[in-house]
């Protein structure tokens, strides 16, 4: 997203003062949407000023394209989007489409791009 956008995302040492924060959670985490197991729900994020960001930690995660495994970054990208305030896509091939199969690396698509220019006027 940043590519796309005029944000820019730097790691923090300190948890309490990060605007995001990625966890990995198995079933009821304490946050009101328990997870469902290995393969349903693979993350969930809330649109801006929360910043929690949750994996399914049931899921089997790759950090490339593995048979078999759900691509870390293109989930990440995917639940950045809610971050930021985007809502699912009707377009296939759009990272903000709400569902991904294992395997399956994803990048930006034009729809994705509009939606955040669109919401955030750059």
């Amino acid at each position: 997203m940043a590519s796309a956008t005029q944000f820019t995302f730097s790691q923090s040492q300190d948890f309490g003062s990060a605007n995001l924060k990625i966890g990995f959670h198995r079933r009821d985490h304490g946050d009101g949407h328990p997870f469902d197991g290995p393969l349903g729900i693979l993350a969930h994020a809330w649109p801006p000023t929360d910043g929690r960001f949750h994996y399914n930690a049931d899921e089997t995660w790759s950090a490339d394209p593995t048979p078999g495994a759900f691509e870390l970054e293109t989930v990440a990208l995917h639940e950045i989007g809610h971050l930021l305030g985007l809502g699912h896509s009707s377009v296939p091939d759009a990272i903000m489409y709400a569902s991904i199969g294992q395997g399956v690396a994803k990048g930006l698509h034009g729809d994705d791009i509009q939606g955040i220019k669109a919401l955030y006027n750059v």
